[in-house]
């Protein structure tokens, strides 16, 4: 009899451990793959994003995210064909993706930082805290039609004369490298990274943001993007996805140095002391005064594309409320 009882429990056990299996491997079909392509290598723009990861907040809403690195035409294609479900883009660099013959079918769905936190940095001392002193100073370009008139609309509206800035061909992957070898004098820099990475290396700037210029450049960069036809086939698993992406925001909004620490093990060759300090710095960007993370505001998003519009960056023309929805985000 006891030989059968241990027969019988044994068997009981195996049927169990199997029958235990299976609901597992049936819990993980269950889960709905998304691929995430980000813009760029993991930064601490992408943090929340790594937060919800680590945290299982994707996985409780029924989703396997994959967080894959960008070809080089960027994000925005891979979204568009539906190889990507999500992915991370800018409002400026978009806007030529997004209208002609071959318009790319994506659009913003979050903000990932509420306000256009680049400017542009200088060594301090040496006249550029302006845009009119950049006169005659080297400029490093990435040779972008909508960053030229940027720069040319601030640099006018300081009473400079443009055409006077020594533009530069940029090859710059270390900004404060390249401002105290002095290989260039002035580059556009999103000050949450290579700003901080300035002050933490004890490097002396001037810098002036274009949000403060003009108020038409604040508009929003880095956006989480999405591909329309996505969007439109499957809502629920849109909004189930930004839910859970948001509560990584906010968590990262509340305790930047666990978020900090989760970064930096999902990309160890990061610097721990930059992406502590820039997460910091961040904490107050991804929300700034709105109650709810990733909103965007149609009267911003606006008048950015309206000022493309005006100068002849658009064609055709962009029209109004195009490109963006607050519709996937969490009520």
């Amino acid at each position: 009899m006891n030989r059968k009882l241990a027969v019988v429990s044994l068997a009981m056990a195996l049927a169990l451990s199997a029958a235990n299996g299976v609901c597992a491997q049936e819990e993980t079909k269950d889960l709905e793959k998304i691929t995430f392509v980000l813009d760029w290598t993991p930064n601490t723009n992408h943090t929340g994003l790594y937060v919800a990861q680590a945290k299982g907040y994707f996985e409780e809403a029924g989703l396997e995210v994959e967080i894959v690195q960008p070809p080089e035409g960027g994000a925005e294609l891979l979204v568009a064909s539906g190889k990507a479900q999500f992915g991370v883009g800018f409002q400026d660099t978009i806007a030529p993706a997004l209208v002609g013959d071959d318009a790319l079918p994506v659009q913003a769905v979050a903000a990932v930082i509420q306000h256009n936190t680049s400017g542009i940095i200088s060594r301090k001392g040496e006249g550029m805290d302006t845009p009119k002193g950049l006169e005659g100073k080297k400029y490093a370009t990435w040779e972008s039609p909508v960053e030229l008139a940027t720069l040319q609309n601030v640099v006018e509206g300081d009473g400079g004369d443009f055409s006077k800035v020594e533009l530069i061909p940029s090859n710059v992957t270390d900004e404060v490298t390249a401002l105290r070898t002095k290989s260039v004098d002035a580059i556009w820099i999103f000050y949450a990274w290579a700003g901080v990475k300035a002050e933490l290396e004890g490097l002396e700037t001037d810098y002036f943001a274009f949000s403060d210029l003009n108020p038409v450049f604040d508009y929003y960069t880095p956006v989480i993007i999405s591909g329309t036809k996505f969007l439109e086939s499957e809502p629920e698993t849109a909004k189930a996805f930004l839910a859970a992406l948001a509560k990584g925001y906010e968590d990262a909004i509340a305790d930047p140095e666990e978020a900090a620490d989760i970064l930096c093990e999902a990309a160890p060759e990061l610097d721990p002391e930059l992406v502590l300090a820039s997460q910091k710095y961040l904490a107050d960007q991804y929300k700034a005064e709105v109650e709810q993370w990733g909103y965007i505001d149609p009267e911003r998003w606006n008048a950015f594309y309206n000022w493309l519009n005006e100068n002849g960056l658009s064609d055709p023309e962009l029209p109004e409320n195009f490109g963006f929805t607050n519709d996937y985000l969490p009520e």
